[in-house]
């Protein structure tokens, strides 16, 4: 049996990465790069808000009143047709 020592004890032994450990890496990295992405739209889509709330043109542009919508016709489709089976 070989001698232990400090050394020889505790070495690592190098270890190739799994299929399972490429496909984890490979989708965390997905992960990452799309949330990096989500921060930077949403930090410039915040921005972009703030300046258009605090230009005076936006409160002269509200927004219309909405018209009551119409009721829908009770009998459904006036121009659909009925045929009959013969």
């Amino acid at each position: 049996m070989a001698k232990l020592t400090k050394t020889s004890l505790f070495k690592t032994i190098p270890r190739s990465e799994t299929p399972m450990d490429k496909t984890t890496r490979a989708a965390q990295e997905i992960l990452d790069e799309e949330k990096k992405d989500r921060q930077y739209k949403t930090e410039r889509l915040r921005k972009a808000r703030l300046e258009r709330e605090a230009s005076p043109a936006a409160k002269i542009n509200e927004p219309a009143t909405k018209k009551p919508r119409k009721k829908p016709n009770s009998r459904g489709n006036p121009d659909a047709r009925t045929h009959s089976l013969q």
